[in-house]
């Protein structure tokens, strides 16, 4: 006699990064409710990067041997989803690092009252309660990596949105945790939040139509559904993928879906903001490359040409707006849009190799924006954060270690041979041209036009600091980094110098797991 129900076949060595991640967010809960005030910080940042540590490591030595469909069908363990797993655990082990410094206390001053803590004064005092009163941050940050795990590895729509709202909600709240600029901070998380609740919206009526056309949410059926053209039901299918891509090309900041995204990199705290602009674009493109190639493929005639609009819409506004800016994170923030463009370039070249250009690409941006913003959290100004393009002035001279480590980064945003930006570039343009035929050629003219605007700005700002004398009535200084901020920073720059010089062991293995599992 046949059930309304049937077990579902869950592949717990699959799933094992995951489970690791969620129950040590959960775990952290726990030590916020009940751990003493003053050890809440040490023990919630080594929890965090333990559990970060333990994912990639179980994820390199069980998963990689387990690749499924899994959890009824919706989650797939395959070789794109292990690449960015395992990428978007680096991510988080390097932004937990320069979490670290700023939640704890010792240069806290973002979330003490106006003033700079000065050993054994009051002000001091409060910034070590601060550091204590944020510890959730570190809770709050593995919810949003758990959420970004499963959101690379959805199989269907309904675990996509469900991953989308799990990554999104913790990230709304990290972004407003900055309490010297408490009303900033709460503008950028409000607008963040406003711009996910459109996200999550246009994502879930798309699903719906999607769902009424294919009569299932799972892609590999909505594939087969594309293919044998479901007749009656075929109006259904371009809107319900156009509002589909645009809930996603919201996350990776797309023009004109990108409005409020300057707002929130500039509100929120510095090492959240590199976190955020690393591993959200990376989750995002992931799922886009899942939901293009696996679902979408067959219906690509269709909405293909007003994708690349907007990736050329996105490329041009990120770096021509970008010239006009003077905050040093809305500038980075602009400069991530133009980079959003440049990763929608190789997607839309449908191809296998475009799948490992992406996923080279977004590693290398990844590694240099996480440094990047590391940097600019230890440059202040009167106590507070140097953030005015202007008070970088003479930095190479008083902080030569720090504005190299910087000119690097941005040399890297640039595409400057030698370094990963130059090659990542490379690697997502080639299948453009390869295999986009003329909208393709177009992409790469239009993205190679703007990496040359991009470099103006760069290297202002590069000049600026070793040839510009300092005008400012305050002397600009950078922190002494703390060992965590330094491994991040070392990581950083180590991995846009050998992404550049020698990238082919990484390429050749995003090459190899680029298959999709159909």
């Amino acid at each position: 006699m046949p059930t309304a129900f049937q077990a579902v076949q869950i592949d717990y060595a699959a799933l094992a990064p995951m489970l690791v991640i969620v129950g040590a967010a959960l775990l952290g809960v726990l030590v916020e409710a009940f751990a003493p005030r003053g050890s809440r910080h040490m023990i919630q940042v080594a929890l965090t990067l333990v559990a970060l540590v333990a994912s990639f490591v179980v994820l390199a030595l069980v998963s990689v041997d387990h690749q499924t469909v899994t959890a009824g069908g919706s989650i797939v363990v395959d070789g794109p989803a292990l690449f960015m797993q395992g990428t978007l655990l680096i991510f988080g082990i390097l932004g937990v690092l320069t979490m670290s410094e700023r939640f704890g206390g010792r240069s806290a001053d973002a979330f003490t009252p106006m003033g700079a803590a000065t050993p054994g004064s009051p002000a001091e005092a409060n910034a070590e309660r601060a550091g204590f009163a944020t510890s959730e941050a570190f809770p709050l940050t593995l919810f949003a990596m758990f959420g970004m795990l499963m959101f690379v590895a959805a199989n269907d729509l309904i675990t996509m949105f469900v991953a989308l709202e799990v990554l999104s909600l913790p990230l709304y709240v990290l972004t407003g945790l900055a309490r010297r600029r408490r009303l900033l901070s709460q503008e950028g998380s409000l607008k963040y939040f406003l711009l996910g609740a459109f996200s999550s919206a246009f994502f879930l009526f798309g699903a719906a139509l999607l769902y009424g056309y294919a009569g299932s949410t799972d892609l590999a059926v909505i594939s087969r559904a594309i293919t044998t053209a479901n007749g009656d039901l075929e109006g259904l299918l371009l809107p319900g993928v156009v509002l589909t891509l645009i809930g996603l090309l919201f996350k990776v900041g797309a023009v004109p879906f990108h409005s409020w995204t300057p707002d929130a990199y500039q509100g929120a705290p510095t090492p959240v903001t590199g976190f955020m602009a690393a591993a959200t674009k990376l989750a995002a493109f992931g799922a886009i490359l899942r939901l293009a190639y696996v679902g979408l493929e067959a219906s690509r005639i269709e909405w293909r040409l007003g994708v690349a609009a907007i990736a050329v819409l996105t490329m041009v506004v990120g770096a021509v707006v970008s010239v006009t800016q003077t905050d040093m994170k809305r500038l980075l923030a602009y400069s991530s849009i133009a980079h959003a463009g440049f990763v929608l370039v190789g997607v839309l070249a449908f191809d296998v190799t475009a799948v490992s250009g992406v996923m080279f690409y977004v590693l290398a941006y990844g590694l240099s924006t996480i440094a990047a913003f590391a940097i600019v959290f230890l440059v202040r100004s009167g106590g507070s954060e140097a953030t005015h393009i202007s008070q970088w002035a003479g930095l190479g001279r008083n902080h030569p270690v720090v504005a190299g480590v910087f000119s690097l980064m941005l040399l890297a945003f640039a595409g400057i041979p030698l370094t990963s930006g130059f090659t990542a570039k490379f690697a997502v343009f080639a299948p453009a041209v390869a295999h986009g035929g003329l909208a393709g050629i177009v992409m790469v003219v239009v993205g190679v036009l703007a990496s040359g605007v991009t470099a103006f700005v760069y290297f202002r700002l590069i000049v600026l600091m070793y040839f510009t004398e300092s005008t400012a009535d305050d002397v600009v200084v950078a922190l002494t980094p703390s060992i965590a901020s330094t491994i991040a920073i070392t990581v950083g720059a180590l991995g846009t110098v050998v992404l550049g010089i020698v990238p082919g062991p990484i390429l050749d293995l995003a090459g190899r797991v680029s298959q999709f599992i159909l």
